[in-house]
């Protein structure tokens, strides 16, 4: 190989891939969004319009912002199979785009009522909830084989990237220009994202795709039928939803611990998201070093966030629940890459649009659950309160999922958690 070529495959994804860079761009600009409009929507909640109940109305719209990625699941997995993947991205980002231009302006002339903010939370969660399985499927057709595993590091960090900017930016933004300077910058950021995302090329279409573009009506097996074939990640998945229960509850105890606690401002809340953010972003990055399989893997790290998330209750101040929300984030960071890469593997390519369709369903069920019930105790509990809740509702959690890592006696899963994942690491 020359040298010119070497260097050219040392320049990471995104760079020596322009389309997969344009996309993954997209998905970056989309999730932070995302991220702001709902972290940005809480706080004006907690710290500006709520009343006596503000507990209640954050988790009701922390509720109603993921109830699409359950409930549209399969609705979600046809259109991802019948229709071509940049078709699917650019059109969800283009109506989430419009859906908060429109909020935006009703929030400038002071026209948006609080119904008004809940339904616009649904619809970007919706337009979110067919965009995110979509590029997870449509990986493989935009990179080469060789570079699945960098190309999903990518995508797992940009999670991190986004939640990281969202988080930062929904506080600040609306301390400062208030709901309607939110939903503008969602706006700008999801009509830019729909530019990008149409702008790139699929090489690697798949006869599936071009079938869907030409109109013909793919043959594909149903939710229930794909994961009835996978025993052991249904499992799998089944630990990671109940531990969503206590982890995701985190987005309503940070601004209810910053308020009651803490006694600060929306800053404090941003930093906390930047803590959370930075965590995890390292994790994504580290996780595919941490020696171990990806079942023993993820019971420790779930006992580490048990420990991390209920220290604030037991100490309080700002360095204690910066530095646990750090840890907590590298421990979902970890988790992230270890099992979307092992999924990767076991999941046959002609049920991965379902199956990733069903794992957003799957894990997004508890997070409505839990913002209701975090948001009703809020106003009931204390936040210390509410942080021990979280950190004790993990114990048992990580106990079962390693209970099941010593009752997995199948060879193929075996070969394949064990397979090195040190390529995504290196390549990423």
């Amino acid at each position: 190989m020359s040298a010119v070529g070497t260097g050219a495959r040392r320049l990471p994804l995104v760079l020596r891939n322009p389309s997969f860079g344009r996309v993954w761009a997209g998905q970056l600009l989309t999730q932070a969004a995302s991220r702001m409009f709902q972290v940005g929507a809480v706080w004006w909640l907690v710290g500006f319009a709520g009343g006596a109940h503000r507990g209640l109305d954050s988790g009701l719209f922390l509720m109603v912002s993921t109830l699409p990625a359950v409930a549209l699941a399969p609705v979600v997995a046809r259109v991802i199979a019948r229709h071509a993947p940049r078709t699917v991205l650019a059109c969800a980002a283009a109506v989430a785009g419009l859906v908060a231009m429109a909020a935006a302006v009703l929030a400038q002339a002071g026209a948006l009522p609080m119904a008004a903010v809940y339904a616009v939370g649904l619809a970007l969660a919706a337009c979110q909830a067919l965009f995110d399985p979509c590029l997870t499927t449509s990986v493989p057709q935009l990179v080469d084989d060789a570079d699945i595993e960098a190309a999903t590091g990518f995508e797992l960090s940009t999670q991190s990237v986004a939640g990281l900017g969202g988080g930062l930016l929904g506080p600040l933004i609306v301390d400062t220009g208030g709901l309607p300077g939110v939903v503008a910058a969602c706006a700008a950021a999801y009509l830019l994202a729909a530019l990008l995302v149409r702008s790139a090329r699929f090489p690697h279409a798949t006869t599936r795709t071009d079938g869907a573009e030409s109109g013909a009506a793919p043959a594909s097996r149903t939710l229930r039928q794909v994961l009835a074939g996978l025993p052991f990640i249904l499992r799998v998945l089944l630990c990671f939803a109940a531990a969503n229960v206590f982890t995701t509850a985190v987005y309503v105890v940070m601004p209810l611990y910053t308020r009651g606690v803490l006694h600060s401002t929306g800053s404090t809340v941003a930093s906390l998201e930047a803590a959370l953010g930075v965590g995890t972003l390292v994790g994504s990055f580290t996780g595919a070093r941490v020696p171990g399989r990806p079942v023993a893997v993820g019971s420790a790290c779930l006992t580490v966030m048990a420990v991390a998330l209920g220290l604030p209750g037991l100490a309080a101040g700002h360095a204690v629940a910066f530095g646990a929300l750090a840890v907590a984030g590298w421990c979902v960071g970890v988790i992230g890459v270890r099992f979307v890469a092992l999924f990767q593997r076991l999941v046959p390519a002609g049920d991965k649009p379902e199956f990733f369709a069903a794992m957003q369903a799957l894990l997004g069920a508890t997070f409505p659950v839990a913002s209701l019930v975090f948001g009703a105790l809020g106003d009931h509990l204390t936040a210390r309160t509410l942080c021990l809740v979280q950190g004790a509702g993990l114990v048992p959690v990580a106990l079962a999922l390693w209970w099941l890592g010593g009752r997995a006696d199948s060879g193929d899963v075996r070969a394949s958690a064990t397979q090195p994942l040190a390529r995504a690491g290196e390549t990423s």
